[in-house]
């Protein structure tokens, strides 16, 4: 390779868009410097942009940890002159001194100098062909950390990863074969700098466990964002999208992303030990490692070297912000919820209640709300947002194949839903706008369920297999659904009677679910018409499709009253 440095603070290889809506590479400095001129991310896909997201947030995490929005160090803080912790007085920790700064920052619209100074101070570390390659280790590193015959050979290379298998609008290894890729046989493996710079970034983060080196005989960790359901803010532009997911730690922890410890083998060895993610800062899980990577170039391509690092416990690891949580009823112990095959269907705002709290927290023991939910309602509650704010929630992620032995990805889940911030979190006791969403949820489900007994008596009537019928219709009657119940969660307002905006949801509830059935027997065949004898648990009497439509309609209209 004849470029013997791209340094990613300089170089351009992050992907956005620009006022224009025209895609732009650009280096780490100008993404800072720029960010309120850009619309958002814009990489090869959106789990890709997440993946950014939290690097660049991690770098904001750690420079505003430790100083104000005007370069000032915190008091219980010393800094050395690359901005890194010497000492910390955490008795002395004041939590509402980096609040401050976040709204000083959110007013201000655009970042301070400290961001760019920290970045220049510490360049050598985001070289991607440094001493320390930036999420890789040298050559030196890689040799001492793994079995002896798993050492970097050229000319016979073992635990290797192609291009193709890192490059997740792919993921094709040589014994699974990617039939619908967007590139050819002959150029999957074709890649440039900066796409491979991008897409390490999204493997260390989204990685299965097909590895068959590791460093430790224990599982190997697949990747941190395999295991979460992610949720995060999105804003008007990209300055707000960073800022809205700026979180700081109520409770003093050190922020370390993995470019501050002294090199890669201290750093390799600090996951070694296998320590809980829960003790993490929030800039070490955004930047954490699932293996260790060496790259060896030949004839300008690049042989990928991969060991799989020791997977970390998750458990009540609420330093994570970006996720929902669910409680293991045996253990008690909660942790970070998971996307899995079967989610493929169901809608964000089906899932409403594992976002946000929707009724008194004495009432849902099991629900933990996420912790970006958590400081977005405290930004709010400090009237550090405009009070119309409107807030994007989104949920990106690849879902795995669901084996246990390999992990690799199937799908990615994009989506999200907008809410006015005075809607959300609600400061109106007695008619709180959460629990009365999640009631129109509620409703709109059990209509769901009513909507899928009725298509199962009508493939049941036909001779057909009810239950895979019934699934995907229902699937489809979700669907006509999204649109009008995003719209409707986006018009509502604090200063609106409750009682009229649950009344406009249940008609156009009624009237879709009503209009959906009526299709189905606008293709109802002369079988259908004329039906048959009803069964003994069914009462005497003709059971066909006007029967079967009107025992729905009768439901719909019980349930929405």
């Amino acid at each position: 390779m004849d470029k013997k440095s791209f340094n990613l603070v300089t170089e351009p290889w992050i992907q956005v868009l620009d006022k224009d809506g025209n895609p732009k590479e650009v280096s780490l400095l100008e993404v800072f410097e720029n960010a309120a001129s850009y619309q958002r991310l814009a990489g090869d896909m959106a789990s890709q942009d997440l993946v950014i997201l939290r690097l660049l947030v991690a770098i904001l995490t750690t420079v505003y940890s430790r100083v104000d929005a005007n370069g000032k160090n915190y008091e219980w803080l010393t800094l050395d002159e690359k901005m890194h912790l010497k000492e910390a007085e955490e008795e002395d920790y004041e939590y509402d001194d980096l609040v401050n700064t976040w709204q000083f920052l959110y007013k201000n619209g655009q970042f301070s100098k400290s961001v760019l100074q920290y970045l220049k101070e510490n360049s050598s570390k985001f070289d991607f062909f440094g001493d320390d390659p930036f999420y890789q280790v040298n050559k030196e590193v890689y040799d001492q950390e793994v079995p002896a015959n798993k050492k970097v050979n050229i000319k016979s290379p073992k635990g290797t990863v192609d291009v193709k298998q890192i490059n997740r609008t792919i993921s094709e290894s040589n014994n699974s074969l990617s039939i619908f890729s967007p590139k050819t046989r002959q150029t999957k493996n074709e890649i440039n700098l900066a796409q491979l710079v991008r897409w390490i970034l999204t493997y260390q983060s989204f990685t299965g466990v097909t590895d068959k080196t590791k460093l430790i005989n224990k599982p190997v960790s697949s990747g941190w964002l395999y295991g979460l359901n992610p949720v995060f803010a999105q804003g008007e532009n990209l300055f707000q999208t960073l800022m809205l997911n700026l979180v700081f730690s109520e409770e003093y922890k050190e922020e370390k992303p993995f470019w501050e410890f002294e090199n890669a083998f201290e750093y390799i060895e600090f996951l070694k030990d296998e320590p809980f993610a829960r003790d993490l800062s929030i800039s070490t899980l955004y930047t954490l490692w699932s293996r260790m990577l060496h790259i060896e170039w030949i004839n300008e391509k690049p042989i990928i070297f991969t060991a799989g690092l020791p997977k970390l416990d998750s458990a009540e690891a609420f330093i994570e912000p970006m996720t929902t949580w669910r409680k293991n009823k045996k253990t008690g112990e909660v942790y970070p919820a998971t996307k899995h095959l079967t989610d493929l269907t169901k809608a964000m705002w089906r899932n409403f209640g594992q976002y946000v709290r929707t009724t008194d927290p004495e009432e849902l023991e099991d629900m933990h709300e996420p912790e970006i939910i958590k400081w977005l309602r405290k930004v709010q509650n400090n009237e550090y947002l405009p009070t119309d704010t409107s807030l994007t929630l989104r949920t990106t992620t690849l879902i795995s194949d669901g084996k246990s032995s390999s992990q690799l990805p199937t799908f990615e889940v994009n989506d999200c839903f907008k809410i006015k911030a005075n809607v959300l979190f609600d400061k109106n006791k007695k008619d709180y706008w959460p629990e009365d969403i999640e009631n129109m949820i509620d409703l709109t489900q059990q209509v769901g369920k009513d909507f899928w007994i009725f298509t199962n008596n009508i493939s049941k009537l036909r001779g057909l297999n009810g239950t895979d019928s019934a699934d995907n219709s229902t699937i489809k009657f979700y669907e006509s659904l999204n649109l009008p119940f995003l719209t409707w969660l986006a018009s509502l307002r604090n200063d609106q009677e409750r009682a009229d905006k649950t009344i406009e949801w249940k008609e156009i509830l009624k009237r879709i679910s009503i209009t959906k059935a009526e299709e189905v027997l606008k293709n109802a065949s002369p079988r259908d018409i004329i039906g048959q004898e009803s069964s003994k648990e069914e009462g005497s009497g003709i059971n066909n499709i006007f029967t079967i439509f009107n025992w729905y309609k009768l439901n719909v209209f019980r349930h929405i009253k």
